[in-house]
């Protein structure tokens, strides 16, 4: 099921995700349905945050972008990115490696606005996948970017956190105009 993605301005995707502490029923349809969301506005990674969520809970797949390269390691062996997708990441934890590295991003919940940000070139997670199993994978490129950018979610950071005061001032009349309508959407009481 396409769930709706919540927007700039809505309270959750400022909240810390809670620890997912099984793999129940509905943590399995929870992902299928984020997976299918995700897919269905055309993004590479999305947090559970953004649909309601507030868990340690993340879905990516990087496969259908081809001018921005990922790398991937599985167990420490070399891993084709595009075979392990999508990417399932339950309460991760990640280490920052390399080098900081700027670049173009957008965010579902930011429809419309793009900035370049600054983050590490690769990064190392351990985390859970959809059966409840722990892995550990190092990803380089714009798979660790959407790895980051999605971990930030899950701790109520939101990329325009992360941009300069510059390019926040530049787009302060979209973020004040998106952040209204949200919150005008927003049920009263």
């Amino acid at each position: 099921m396409i769930l709706p993605v919540l927007q700039y301005g809505h309270p959750i995707l400022r909240q810390k995700g809670a620890r997912v502490a099984a793999i129940t029923p509905n943590i399995t349809e929870l992902i299928a349905d984020m997976l299918e969301t995700m897919y269905a506005a055309a993004g590479i990674g999305l947090a559970a945050q953004q649909v309601g969520q507030a868990l340690q809970l993340t879905v990516l797949d990087v496969r259908g972008v081809n001018d921005r390269p990922s790398t991937l390691e599985l167990g420490g062996q070399p891993a084709d990115a595009s075979e392990a997708m999508p990417l399932v990441l339950i309460n991760p934890e990640v280490k920052p490696t390399g080098e900081p590295v700027t670049g173009p991003e957008g965010c579902l919940s930011f429809p419309e606005i793009y900035q370049d940000i600054t983050r590490l070139e690769s990064v190392e997670v351990t985390a859970l996948n959809a059966k409840g199993e722990r892995i550990h994978l190092k990803a380089g490129g714009l798979l660790a970017r959407a790895i980051q950018h999605e971990v930030d979610h899950l701790n109520g950071i939101l990329f325009i956190d992360r941009m300069s005061t510059q390019a926040k001032r530049a787009l302060k009349p979209q973020l004040e105009a998106l952040k209204a309508a949200t919150k005008a959407a927003l049920p009263k009481g």
